[in-house]
C-alpha cells in the first residue's frame, strides 16, 4: 500500500481587516504610476491658483509692494462695482454668445456636408478643420493684417475690384472684427464634434424612414437634430469655457479698445498697467468660478454622453 500525501493547503486570511487592507494595497499599486502625473498637475495649476487667491484678499499695488495690507472681500467687491469691469463682463458675453452660436450653425452645416459621400471628402475635411490649427495669435494677426487692413487688405481689395466702398473694418466694426476672426477659428472644432454625432446615428432608423417615405428636412428635424442636442450642447459649453478665457485676438486685433475689452483683457490691464495686484488677482479669481461653472455643465454633458454610448453597447 502506498500512503499518498497532499500538499498543505494555505489557510485564508480570516483575520479582521485583512481583506480590506489587500484590497487597499492593490488599489495603491494601481495608483502609485499616476501619482508623478497627479503633483505635477497640483504643482503647476493649484498652488499658482491658491497663490492668487491668496493675494486676492490684499490691497497690494507691486509700485508700492511694502505697502500691502489685508483687505479681504474689498478687492471683490470693487471689481464687481467697477464699471469698466461690468462692462467688460456685457462685452464677453456678448462676444462669447455670438461666437458660439455662430460656429455652431456653420460647423452644423460643414459637418452635414462632410457627412455625405463625395470625391475628395478627405482632402476638403483636412482643409476645414486647418484654421483650429493655427496658433491663436497669428490667426488674429492674419485677420488683421491679411484681411482687415484698410490699404492692402484683401477684403478692400475685393470690394476695390468691384467698385465698392473701402470701410476701415476694426474701427468702423471692431468687436465684429473680433468676432469673425474668432468664428473662423473655433467653427472646425464645433464641425468635428458634430460630425462625430453624426457619424454615431442610428443608420437602419434613418432607412426605414427614407422607406416610409420621410425626406431629408423631416429626418433632419425629427431624428437628426434630436441625436445631435447632446452634441450641440457639448459643443457650446466646451466653446464657452475657452472664448470666454479669450485674450490673444482682442489683444492682438483692437488692444482692446473700442469697446472690445472683455474680462480677461481687463485682468490684464488692471495687473500690468495700473499694477494693482489684488484686483487683478481678484478679477482672475471670478474669472476661474465662472469658467469651473460652465465645465461643470460639460462634464455633465460628456458623461451623459458616454453613458448612452454604454447603453448602446
Amino acid at each position: 500500500m502506498t500512503a499518498t500525501t497532499t500538499a498543505p493547503v494555505a489557510a485564508p486570511d480570516i483575520r479582521p481587516g485583512g481583506h480590506r487592507r489587500s484590497d487597499r494595497l492593490r488599489g495603491w499599486a494601481t495608483r502609485a504610476p499616476l501619482l508623478p502625473a497627479l503633483i505635477f498637475m497640483i504643482a503647476v495649476t493649484q498652488l499658482p491658483f491658491v497663490a492668487t487667491l491668496v493675494i486676492s484678499f490684499f490691497d497690494w499695488n507691486s509700485l508700492y509692494p511694502d505697502a500691502r495690507e489685508f483687505a479681504g472681500f474689498a478687492n471683490y467687491g470693487e471689481v464687481l462695482g467697477d464699471s469698466d469691469l461690468r462692462r467688460s463682463v456685457w462685452t464677453t458675453i456678448l462676444l462669447t454668445v455670438a461666437v458660439v452660436l455662430a460656429s455652431l450653425v456653420l460647423g452644423l452645416l460643414l459637418a452635414l456636408l462632410l457627412d455625405r459621400r463625395f470625391h475628395g471628402r478627405g482632402i476638403v475635411r483636412t482643409l476645414l478643420i486647418a484654421p483650429f490649427l493655427v496658433v491663436p495669435v497669428a490667426a488674429a494677426l492674419l485677420w488683421k493684417h491679411v484681411l482687415y487692413n484698410p490699404e492692402y487688405g484683401l477684403f478692400n481689395g475685393l470690394l476695390h475690384y468691384v467698385g465698392g466702398p473701402q470701410p476701415d473694418w476694426i474701427s468702423d466694426t471692431p468687436l465684429l472684427a473680433v468676432e469673425a476672426a474668432l468664428v473662423w477659428q473655433w467653427t472646425p472644432f464645433m464641425m468635428l464634434i458634430l460630425l462625430a454625432g453624426l457619424q454615431s446615428r442610428d443608420q437602419e432608423q434613418i432607412e426605414a424612414a427614407r422607406v416610409d417615405g420621410a425626406s431629408d428636412w423631416q429626418i433632419f428635424r425629427h431624428l437628426t437634430l434630436p441625436h445631435l442636442r447632446r452634441y450641440l450642447e457639448l459643443g457650446a459649453l466646451l466653446g464657452s469655457i475657452y472664448i470666454v478665457q479669450n485674450f490673444d485676438a482682442v489683444f492682438t486685433i483692437t488692444s482692446g479698445g473700442l469697446g472690445t475689452a472683455n474680462l480677461p483683457y481687463t485682468v490684464y490691464q488692471t495687473f500690468y498697467q495700473a499694477h494693482e495686484n489684488g484686483l487683478a488677482s481678484a478679477a482672475g479669481v471670478l474669472v476661474v468660478i465662472g469658467s469651473i461653472i460652465i465645465a461643470t455643465f460639460a462634464l455633465r454633458v460628456v458623461s451623459s454622453l458616454f453613458r448612452e454610448e454604454a447603453s448602446r453597447a
